[in-house]
């Protein structure tokens, strides 16, 4: 089973608090067993999958398989070609990582309002930036786009290689069964042995059910 979640802010991608009072993925009624692949920190947005299926986590995370995921930052300030250029480049050294180029490039996307709301400050103007990496350090777009001079104010991971927010229909908080055909969006495939001649292949096909809930 593979779920998507379009996780909201304010909501650990855990299902136990660090402290009491905390939103975990607990409160989103998910079916028993399954686990978070991959996270999203506690003030950003988007896509996060979650699956029982053993060693799915590894298929989707590891760096060997450059695997991308998007992410919308609306950054404090107007954001300068230079900037984009080095956040493309590469070799950005953040807490000991040097970063992998990426695609970036300046965006105007119509997101919903954050509940709550990022800070505002009159004098100063925000942009946003569309960032595709194929790597996933601890907050590492925000420690990017803080490096080339444009802190990010709010984050939002739009998709998970070709799986789209926009496409799965999902407000903040609301999770459903992905369909094979999403799940082929998210999952590398793996280039499996050939079978000996004598052997017969055996197709299964697994019967999709969507479902839908909000926290």
């Amino acid at each position: 089973m593979l779920l998507v979640l379009n996780k909201p802010y304010g909501m650990l991608s855990q299902f136990t608090q660090d402290c009491e009072g905390q939103i975990t993925l607990a409160a989103a009624g998910f079916p028993p067993g399954v686990y978070p692949i991959g996270r999203l920190d506690l003030d950003s947005e988007g896509l996060l999958l979650l699956s029982d299926e053993p060693g799915l986590n590894t298929r989707v995370l590891d760096p060997g398989n450059a695997h991308p995921r998007t992410y919308h930052a609306q950054v404090e300030g107007d954001v300068t070609g230079e900037a984009l250029s080095r956040l493309a480049a590469g070799g950005l050294v953040i807490q000991g990582h040097t970063t992998l180029p990426c695609r970036a490039r300046r965006i105007e996307p119509s997101h919903p309002d954050r509940d709550p709301p990022i800070r505002y400050r009159a004098a100063i103007p925000t942009s946003w930036i569309e960032l595709t990496l194929t790597e996933g350090k601890n907050r590492q777009v925000r420690r990017m786009t803080a490096a080339v001079g444009f802190p990010t104010l709010r984050l939002i991971r739009v998709a998970i290689g070709s799986l789209q927010l926009a496409s799965t229909g999902l407000a903040g908080g609301e999770w459903r069964e992905l369909t094979p055909e999403e799940r082929a969006l998210v999952v590398p495939t793996r280039t499996a042995p050939p079978a000996p001649s004598s052997d017969r292949s055996k197709r299964y096909q697994s019967r999709s059910r969507s479902r839908r809930r909000r926290f």
